[in-house]
């Protein structure tokens, strides 16, 4: 099986008409064992799923795409998962661990009044005055989305650069909630550039390649404290589609410029639904032992 992620340093590219490069995953028994960067050469939406077919990809994962480029790709027998964001390594580990729900097409721009949700009931339009809240992406590798601009710049030597790093990160009772060194490749990002939580970045900025360090983060340089206003209520009626969503799971709402964004059904009841655009991991102290492998 092979599962193809539009790539920009180490993050899913949100405008899949427009990516430069696809990382391509081996998949054997539910586990990725290769992967390698494939270009796209300029080749540009329809065109795009052709070449995914002639490198016998299954599945693609992407965040933006319209709906010519969705049928493209289900005529070349390429599965679709839009509306990713985030580290692309732990995007296609969620896929297959079954935790990455796909939106459907989601970038057509006529994101209007009335617009239903998608082909599988999980995407639909956050209404006026709802807030995306300020999720900072997925795992680690997620940068800041929304609302975490008035912290000061990082500063320090590899700032601009592209790192490659290893690390393991831990909640304070010792349980590790992700590793790149499991899945056996460097996570690559820019330094300083947003794609990573403030801690992680601050901790790389002025590493020697070789280093290894152990760094406490508290929420504030995570992924912040759960944002009160990140909770919110929606008339099932509002949200075509809604009527089978249960508490506990995840799925996709768009915001009033058309963006998907992850939430968890909280609560419902015959008239109103619950949502929590909070990052799951918010409020929570985490640690990371981090090695720099390279800087590019």
């Amino acid at each position: 099986m092979k599962i193809a992620v539009t790539y920009d340093n180490g993050n899913i590219f949100q405008h899949f008409g427009r990516t430069e490069s696809f990382k391509v995953y081996q998949v054997e028994d539910g586990k990725v064992v290769s992967s390698e960067i494939l270009g796209s050469n300029g080749t540009g939406h329809g065109a795009l799923a052709g070449l995914l077919a002639d490198q016998s990809v299954d599945v693609l994962i992407c965040g933006g795409i319209g709906e010519g480029a969705q049928a493209a790709l289900q005529e070349a027998g390429v599965e679709l998962c839009a509306g990713a964001a985030g580290d692309a390594d732990q995007a296609v580990e969620a896929y297959l661990r079954g935790e990455l729900v796909s939106t459907g097409a989601n970038c057509d721009h006529h994101h209007g009044e009335g617009h239903e949700c998608g082909d599988h009931g999980e995407h639909k339009e956050a209404g006026e005055g709802q807030s995306c809240g300020s999720g900072c992406g997925s795992g680690c590798g997620g940068g800041c989305a929304g609302g975490c601009g008035s912290q000061p710049a990082v500063t320090g030597r590899n700032v601009g650069k592209t790192c490659r790093t290893h690390y393991r990160g831990t909640f304070n009772d010792g349980t590790q909630f992700d590793s790149s060194y499991d899945r056996g490749e460097p996570l690559e990002f820019i330094c300083g550039a947003g794609q990573m939580i403030r801690g992680f970045d601050q901790a790389v900025a002025d590493m020697e390649v070789g280093q290894v360090v152990d760094v406490h983060l508290m929420p504030e340089d995570a992924y912040g404290m759960p944002d009160p206003s990140a909770v919110f209520m929606v008339e099932i009626a509002q949200l075509p589609g809604s009527e089978e969503l249960e508490a506990g799971q995840q799925v996709y709402l768009t915001n009033p410029y058309g963006q998907p964004f992850p939430v968890k059904v909280v609560s419902r009841d015959e008239a109103t639904i619950t949502f929590d655009a909070n990052h799951e991991m918010a409020g929570k102290e985490l640690n990371f032992r981090i090695e720099l492998v390279e800087v590019k």
